[in-house]
C-alpha cells in the first residue's frame, strides 16, 4: 500500500508539472508600447501585439483589449517588425550539385542541410525567421531549394515549411559564367547553356504528357523519373524557379525561357536589372536583389548598382532583398535594405522587401511576412529604426517562441562576434590559421 501511495504521489506531481508546463507554453503574450510595423498596414504608435499558440491573435493600437491573465511585456521605446524573409541563403551548409552533371533537378538540398548548424543562430541574430536555402549556382540547374523556418528543431523535417502550393522549396537555376566550364558535360557558352535548358524542359513536357495521359492508371504510367518529377512540379507552377542571373543578356534569356515554357520564376541578383527594367516589368517577374559594398568579384557583376531595387520598384516590379549568405552576412540584411533606402527605395518598400515581398516569392505570404491576425507569430524586436546602423536586433521570435535574445550572453556572441564564433559546414580551422571551405565563392 505504501508503495502504491508513493507511486500515486509521484504520478500526481508529474501530471501537475506537465500541466504547468503546458499552461506556460499555451499562455497569451501581449507586447505593448512599441512602434509596430504591420507592413500591410500603417505603422502603429504605442502598438499592441498579442500572440497565442504560435499565432498572432491581435495587432492594434493602445485601445486593443489584452486578454485577462496574459503575460504582458513592456516594449515601450522598441520597434516591432515582422520576421525577416531571406529569399536566397546558403546557411546550414547546403552544398549542391556536384561536377557529374550540369543539370540536377533531382538533387534535394534538404538531404544536405545540417539543422544543428550554428549559422541558423547567426541568421536569427539578424532578425531572419524564414529562409530559402539554395544549392550553389555553379550549375545550370543545381537542384531543389528548401524553405525553412528557424524553429528549434534537430531534424530538417522540423525546419522545412510547406507553402500554399504544397511544396517546401523551389528549383535553383543559373546562367552566366558560373556554369560555363566547357568540361564534363557543362556548357562552354551562353548559347549552349540555354540550349541545354530547353532540351531538358522539352523532355519534361513529354514526361508530363505521358503522366497526364495515364489518368492515374499505374499500368499506363511512364517509368518513374526523379529528374522529370521535379520538373513537372515546375511546369505545373507548384515549384518556383529561383534563377541566378547577372548580366542584362542573361536576364533576357531567362525571360525568354520563362515565356517559352511557362514556368514561374524569380530573378535573383539581377546586377544589371536596371538596364532592362522595362522588359522585367512587362514580363511581370519578381526580382530578389543583392546589395554588395564593393561591386565586382566577378566581371558579370561589375555593373551591380545599389539603385537597382529603387529602379525596379518604381517600375512596379515586386522586389525583395536577400543575403546570399555568406556573400552578405545574415546579420546585415537590414543594412542592405538601408543601402537601397539611401539610393531612393521608399522606406515602406524597403520594409516590404525584407518581409512580405519575399514571402510572396516563396508562396508563404498567407503565413508570414506581415503582422496580421491569424498569421504565424514571427516577429523581431528592435532597439530603434529598422534602417539605422545604430539599431540592434534585441529579440527574434518564431511562431511565438523566443529564438534569439541579445541580452543572453550565449546569444549575444552570435550578434557581435566575428567569424570565429561559428564554423560554416564544409569548413575547418587548422594550424595554418586559414579557413578552408568546400564552397567556392564563384559558385554562388
Amino acid at each position: 500500500m505504501r508503495k502504491l501511495l508513493l507511486f500515486l504521489s509521484f504520478f500526481t506531481c508529474c501530471t501537475l508539472l506537465l500541466l504547468v508546463c503546458s499552461k506556460a507554453q499555451d499562455s497569451v503574450i501581449a507586447f505593448k508600447g512599441a512602434l509596430v510595423y504591420p507592413v500591410t498596414g500603417s505603422p502603429i504608435q504605442n502598438g499592441i501585439l498579442i500572440v497565442h499558440n504560435g499565432k498572432i491573435i491581435a495587432v492594434g493600437d493602445a485601445s486593443t483589449p489584452i486578454p485577462a491573465g496574459a503575460q504582458v511585456v513592456d516594449a515601450t521605446g522598441k520597434v516591432i517588425i515582422p520576421g525577416i524573409v531571406d529569399t536566397h541563403s546558403h546557411i546550414g551548409g547546403p552544398a549542391g550539385g556536384d561536377n557529374s552533371n550540369a543539370l540536377n533537378p533531382e538533387v534535394r538540398v534538404l538531404d544536405a542541410v545540417n539543422p544543428e548548424s550554428t549559422s541558423f543562430k547567426k541568421a536569427l541574430a539578424g532578425g531572419i525567421t524564414t529562409a530559402n536555402i539554395m544549392p550553389g549556382s555553379g550549375h545550370l540547374m543545381s537542384g531543389q531549394t528548401i524553405y525553412v523556418k528557424l524553429r528549434d528543431a534537430n531534424t530538417i523535417e522540423g525546419l522545412f515549411e510547406v507553402n500554399e502550393k504544397g511544396v517546401y522549396g523551389g528549383m535553383k537555376m543559373a546562367n552566366g559564367t558560373n556554369s560555363m566550364r566547357g568540361t564534363n558535360g557543362f556548357p562552354g557558352t551562353r548559347s549552349k547553356s540555354a540550349a541545354m535548358d530547353r532540351e531538358l524542359y522539352m523532355k519534361a513536357i513529354e514526361y508530363k504528357r505521358k503522366v497526364d495521359s495515364a489518368k492515374g492508371n499505374p499500368a499506363k504510367m511512364p517509368e518513374r523519373d526523379l529528374r522529370m518529377e521535379a520538373l513537372v512540379e515546375v511546369l505545373e507552377g507548384k515549384r518556383i524557379v529561383h534563377f541566378h542571373t547577372h548580366k542584362m543578356n542573361d536576364i533576357l534569356t531567362v525571360l525568354r525561357l520563362q515565356k517559352e515554357f511557362g514556368f514561374r520564376v524569380v530573378l535573383h541578383h539581377v546586377s544589371e536589372g536596371w538596364k532592362v527594367v522595362d522588359e522585367i516589368a512587362k514580363a511581370g517577374v519578381p526580382c530578389s536583389v543583392i546589395n554588395i559594398d564593393a561591386p565586382g568579384g566577378k566581371l558579370e557583376a561589375m555593373n551591380c548598382s545599389p539603385k537597382t531595387a529603387a529602379i525596379l520598384a518604381k517600375a512596379g516590379v515586386l522586389v525583395a532583398i536577400h543575403t546570399d549568405d555568406p556573400i552578405t552576412d545574415s546579420r546585415f540584411l537590414m543594412r542592405s535594405a538601408a543601402i537601397s533606402v539611401r539610393e531612393g527605395l521608399p522606406r515602406e518598400k524597403a520594409l516590404e522587401a525584407l518581409t512580405i515581398s519575399g514571402a510572396k516569392m516563396l508562396d508563404l505570404a498567407s503565413k508570414v511576412g506581415s503582422l496580421e491576425k491569424g498569421k504565424d507569430a514571427d516577429f523581431v524586436i528592435l532597439s530603434g529604426d529598422p534602417f539605422s546602423v545604430y539599431t540592434h536586433v534585441e529579440q527574434t521570435w518564431v511562431e511565438g517562441k523566443k529564438r534569439f535574445d541579445r541580452s543572453d550572453p550565449t546569444d549575444r556572441k552570435f550578434a557581435v562576434g566575428g567569424y570565429k564564433v561559428y564554423t560554416p559546414e564544409g569548413a575547418d580551422d587548422d594550424d595554418d590559421g586559414v579557413r578552408h571551405s568546400e564552397w567556392n565563392d564563384g559558385n554562388r
